[in-house]
């Protein structure tokens, strides 16, 4: 994508702009996925976990090949790894929005075991990064192949566990009314018309998405920060936009479970995108002699995971005006990450 040249002014206008562009197809596309849910009879967990949150990761998709085309390896991993944190800060930003704490609200353990498999997945790509890849195939290593074969078992396990009711929470909030109603129309929409706007929507997500992954490549160049703290901030923040505008419109309209499976999703996501990354990138196993940058943003999604895994199991726990304190601590490890990664850049 070939975009004129701007200065670092111009740069950060048309980001802000195409940021505007992907927050409101976000948004819009929140509201589409929670009346298609309603309408196909799907449990709205399923349809953030597969739905949503591939809708959401196409910027992410499209940028994270290109980079391994283009052998960038560092753009590659910081930007995946990097943006795992910062989704879940998201879910936490998306709290504020909620009416008590976003995680006491799950009736189901579908979340729970989403973040177990979750650090699962984290804790391999992590050990595999700090090992290196010792077998290696076509120029493919195994720690990636075996990434994709747990993500594979992850969803299938995640969608067989889907209608079980094992386990029960108790002291559920009070379904109190909306603040923020859903927009009118979409109950008097035709299922071709949702799935339609819908199909817009994801094209305008992918296609801003993008752009704003041009400009935060030119922001990176024009500010002389460099690729590496810019792919695990800006970049990140940048592919991470669509997650954030959909996780607010869902929480503002109560759809609370889809929500938090948006984000785990997406993260799951993230990881799995290391498999054909390392196909596509032809100059070794792509987790060989990783930068610094890769462990601590796996670290910290490790831990800002684990942190919302307690806060699901634990049903009380304090909160600071009507944000749990699970989010709270997110945001902290979050603030934290973010220093860590200019300390090594």
């Amino acid at each position: 994508m070939h975009i004129p040249a701007t200065s670092l002014f111009q740069s950060l206008a048309l980001f802000m702009l195409c940021a505007a562009c992907v927050w409101i197809a976000g948004s819009r596309l929140a509201y589409l996925a929670d009346a298609l849910a309603d309408r196909f009879k799907l449990g709205k967990s399923l349809v953030g976990l597969l739905l949503l949150s591939l809708a959401t990761s196409l910027p992410e998709v499209a940028t994270t090949l290109t980079a391994a085309v283009q052998q960038s390896r560092n753009l590659v991993l910081n930007n995946l790894f990097g943006g795992i944190a910062l989704q879940t800060a998201i879910l936490a930003m998306a709290d504020f929005w909620a009416r008590g704490p976003i995680t006491n609200y799950p009736r189901k353990a579908n979340h729970a075991l989403e973040a177990t498999l979750l650090v699962l997945l984290l804790s391999v790509t992590l050990v595999v990064t700090n090992l290196g890849e010792t077998f290696v195939f076509a120029g493919v290593g195994l720690g990636s192949f075996c990434i994709a074969v747990i993500y594979c078992g992850a969803i299938w396990l995640l969608r067989l566990y889907d209608d079980s009711s094992d386990w029960v929470p108790v002291d559920l909030p009070d379904p109190d009314p909306l603040v923020f109603p859903a927009p009118t129309g979409l109950g008097q929409a035709s299922n071709t018309n949702l799935i339609w706007q819908a199909g817009f929507a994801c094209i305008a997500i992918l296609i801003f998405g993008l752009l704003l992954v041009v400009f935060a490549d030119r922001i990176a160049t024009q500010s002389g920060l460099g690729t590496g703290f810019i792919g695990v901030t800006l970049l990140a923040a940048a592919t991470s936009l669509p997650e954030l505008s959909t996780s607010i419109a869902a929480v503002r309209i109560g759809a609370y479970t889809m929500a938090i499976s948006n984000i785990f999703g997406s993260n799951l996501i993230m990881l799995v995108l290391v498999f054909p990354a390392d196909i596509l990138f032809r100059s070794g196993p792509i987790l060989q002699h990783t930068s610094p940058i890769v462990s601590l943003s796996l670290a910290f999604g490790l831990t800002v995971t684990s942190i919302y895994l307690v806060g699901l199991i634990v049903r009380r726990k304090p909160r600071i005006g009507m944000i749990g304190l699970d989010s709270i601590l997110v945001l902290l490890t979050f603030l934290a990450s973010l220093a860590a990664y200019y300390y090594v850049r």
